[in-house]
């Protein structure tokens, strides 16, 4: 509250509209949406310039704050970036045809850009490394543990393996990093961004969303499915995670993933 004042908005209060690893706060009444994450954890600085660029691609992705400048601002161990906050429209649910396009639309854009992020392969890397260590998933069995560990090294073995055209995706367009909006669907969070095949991102989303979505490798499609759903159990036993109920949906993604494949959308 404090920065937007400073930059001359009107600040009288704020609600918490999500509170998870990071935090989403709605500013009134000059409507804004503050991001904020810990300093040590951010990524913001990419986040933003990846939303500038894009909304020169006329890509569907959630505006900058137009009224201050658009870079990261810091305060007392905190990163904040400022948002254009967008009024929820009915219905909130964006039907699968929207999502879809909107998603292609998206694919499109980030194709025109040529910037350097992290591959998909990274992100794997980064949850077999939460995996391996007990300091950092203390609450992990030892039978989970392996589970997930064969599972990361296996799929990402066999994904890569393929050979598949890569590009610059999302990273994690699943439904809670879509906006319905008067102007249609909007994507936020960017700051999961990576390069790989297209169907890393389309097992983010869900399965209805699939039907409308043009020359989807299914095969390739449901190995990422398993891929995602061993990365994001990871992420739920990391005890540093502030998910809600994090640990319950951890376990019901081990369960999942222990039935084996084929692996319908976790979204």
């Amino acid at each position: 509250m404090s920065i937007a004042s400073a930059l001359g908005l009107t600040v009288d209060d704020a609600i918490v509209l999500q509170n998870s690893n990071k935090l989403a706060v709605r500013l009134l009444p000059c409507e804004v949406l503050a991001r904020v994450a810990p300093l040590a954890q951010q990524v913001a600085q990419f986040e933003v310039e990846l939303a500038q660029r894009l909304a020169e691609t006329e890509s569907p992705v959630a505006a900058l704050e137009p009224r201050v400048e658009p870079r990261v601002y810091e305060r007392d161990g905190f990163v904040i970036t400022l948002w254009t906050y967008y009024e929820p429209v009915t219905p909130p649910e964006v039907s699968p045809a929207d999502y879809a396009n909107a998603l292609e639309r998206l694919h499109a854009g980030m194709r025109k850009l040529d910037v350097t992020t992290p591959h998909f392969t990274d992100r794997v890397a980064e949850a077999q490394q939460l995996v391996a260590s007990r300091d950092q998933t203390p609450a992990l069995a030892d039978a989970d543990r392996e589970l997930l560990s064969s599972t990361l090294r296996s799929i990402r073995r066999t994904i890569a393996d393929r050979g598949a055209a890569e590009q610059l995706l999302h990273g994690e367009p699943h439904p809670g990093n879509v906006l319905s909006t008067k102007n249609g669907p909007l994507f936020i969070d960017l700051e999961t961004c990576c390069r790989g095949p297209v169907e890393f991102d389309l097992a983010h989303v869900p399965e209805a969303v699939i039907e409308h979505y043009p020359d989807v490798d299914q095969e390739l499609l449901g190995e990422c499915r398993g891929l995602v759903l061993a990365m994001v159990a990871a992420w739920r036993w990391d005890a540093g995670d502030q998910f809600p109920n994090g640990q319950r949906a951890a376990r019901e993604l081990v369960s999942t993933l222990r039935k084996g494949p084929p692996w319908r959308s976790m979204f």
